[in-house]
């Protein structure tokens, strides 16, 4: 608390001629990054909305800051030109740097102060903002947490930034790759951005930045990434993070979007639990993806091989195979094998089921 006190007093005393004449713009509204997290020593952009403020259209606006140090010391009536915002429009600016080098301080010395806490200003300082701070997301937990990913929001909207962690130390393979790459889509790949490892602007679009260590980040604005028609409502993000010409990858993913409300898991099983070749066997799926309408089985039995499929929709996919007719005159199976894919030819099940022995 006394911090905190000692550094609002301190915006106070600092500026030059705070008691006289001046316009009070209002206050800072919401404040985004780009990347969502990021270090200390990576370069960031900082975005304000000043949509309630007095500062106008295209006004020139800059940065007065003093925590965790004042760059711009002694300029207050006239700010120095990197100090400077961009105007991104609709009463938006930004402001990018790297923290390390514009505060001239170290990343442990960074996190042990005050916050990143100032004002905007126009450039001789007779308008300004209240005070404000930046705050600062520290996703150190995911370095220990034995998470595959994590999300920065948990759940992004579409025309917002997001940040997607991946701790490729828990997926065999990764070890040494060159680069990872951010194969996706939106609402189950309706929308889709390949990673073709043949195309080297989409190989640098879908690469992730490295953290070190088997530590990875993809950032990204969906609407913006994936182009989308204005109006598109995003369900979910589904991808897959694949090492550099496909070695490896790691195996489906999907996170849902804010205000979505997810669907229940598909469900799929066998019926029934126990048979033998003078059965039928029954095989369901329940509570299917958009888009996925059918299973394709292949079953191996012996010598045999039987294949068929099934159709349904969201809400059921439903069949039976007559293994009295189809394993007719091979005696003495004790098993069987059953693979099960569906349209999109994703593997549902890859099994063994056991044969009852049948009484002579």
């Amino acid at each position: 608390m006394k911090k905190f006190l000692y550094t609002i007093l301190l915006a106070l005393l600092m500026a030059p001629n705070f008691m006289q004449a001046q316009e009070a713009a209002g206050a800072v509204g919401p404040i985004s990054s780009f990347p969502v997290v990021y270090k200390y020593d990576e370069q960031v952009t900082w975005y304000f909305d000043m949509s309630a403020s007095t500062f106008t259209e295209n006004e020139d606006l800059y940065m007065w800051m003093w925590s965790p140090s004042e760059p711009d010391a002694g300029n207050w009536e006239n700010s120095s030109d990197f100090a400077k915002l961009h105007y991104e429009g609709n009463k938006i600016w930004s402001f990018t740097l790297t923290p390390t080098v514009y505060f001239s301080k170290t990343p442990a010395e960074i996190a042990a102060g005050d916050g990143f806490w100032f004002r905007l200003k126009n450039k001789n300082g007779s308008k300004q903002s209240d005070v404000a701070n930046v705050t600062y997301t520290d996703f150190s937990s995911f370095y220990t947490a034995n998470e595959l990913i994590r999300s920065y929001p948990a759940k992004p909207t579409i025309d917002k930034p997001v940040s997607i962690l991946f701790n490729s130390n828990l997926k065999d393979g990764f070890a040494g790759v060159p680069s990872v790459h951010f194969h996706s889509g939106l609402n189950n790949w309706a929308v889709s951005q390949e990673y073709q490892a043949w195309l080297p602007d989409v190989s640098e679009k879908t690469k992730l930045k490295d953290l070190g260590n088997g530590f990875y980040r993809m950032d990204l604005i969906p609407q913006e990434y994936y182009n989308t028609e204005p109006g598109f409502v995003m369900e979910n993000i589904s991808f897959l993070f694949v090492a550099k010409d496909w070695t490896t990858n790691s195996g489906d993913q999907i996170i849902y979007a804010g205000a979505y409300e997810p669907p229940p898991p598909p469900v799929f099983g066998f019926f029934p639990l126990q048979i033998s070749q003078k059965d039928f066997l029954g095989m369901y799926r329940k509570n299917n993806e958009p888009g996925v309408n059918k299973l394709l089985y292949t079953i191996t039995a012996g010598s045999k091989v039987i294949a068929g499929e099934f159709s349904g929709g969201t809400a059921e996919i439903k069949g039976f195979v007559n293994l009295v007719s189809e394993l007719q005159g091979i005696p003495n199976l004790s098993e069987i094998h059953v693979l099960v894919k569906d349209n999109k030819d994703k593997t549902i099940s890859d099994t063994t089921i056991p044969l009852k022995t049948l009484d002579k």
